[in-house]
């Protein structure tokens, strides 16, 4: 008679444990609560808005190597990821043809680790965001835009063409 009643107490032990580890809706990160990404956005030399026909984007993730985050046609905007371990810049490279000359950007900034959840972990938001064009054409300046980086909701940098 003990043995039934053991079982039936582990039995009952083991379903309320498995019923108290079932998470929530943290447990997936969906809600775009990661890392965010530098949103860029493109000018003519008047300073309007311009989309342009091809870009060709690529990043030094400091790895030595460059990552080529491919090409992207007719857009006036690209939201590009940054670099998430502690370098305290980022190396973009911006041209219009495939074979055409390459423009070097180095995006410098501050990050802050902030918790979010167990499913999503740590994200890093990047502050006092500052960009220095390396090597002209086809970019022929920038233009800082908000110099912070908490969601993708606004522009961080301007290209101009």
């Amino acid at each position: 008679m003990n043995v039934k009643k053991y079982f039936k107490f582990l039995i009952l032990t083991c379903f309320l444990g498995v019923l108290s580890s079932c998470g929530g809706d943290d447990d997936i990160c969906e809600s775009g609560e990661g890392t965010p990404r530098l949103g860029i956005a493109f000018k003519d030399a008047d300073g309007k808005v311009m989309t342009l026909d091809s870009l060709y984007v690529s990043v030094d993730y400091g790895t030595g190597a460059l990552v080529d985050l491919g090409v992207t046609a007719n857009n006036t905007s690209r939201l590009i990821p940054l670099r998430v371990d502690d370098a305290p810049y980022t190396d973009i490279y911006f041209k219009n043809r495939i074979k055409g000359p390459q423009s070097k950007v180095r995006v410098s900034y501050t990050t802050k680790a902030i918790y979010v959840s167990p499913g999503c972990g740590i994200k890093k938001n990047y502050e006092n965001l500052s960009s220095e064009l390396l090597t002209p054409n086809p970019v022929k300046k920038l233009e800082n835009g908000l110099n912070q980086i908490e969601n993708e909701n606004k522009t961080n940098l301007f290209l101009f063409f």
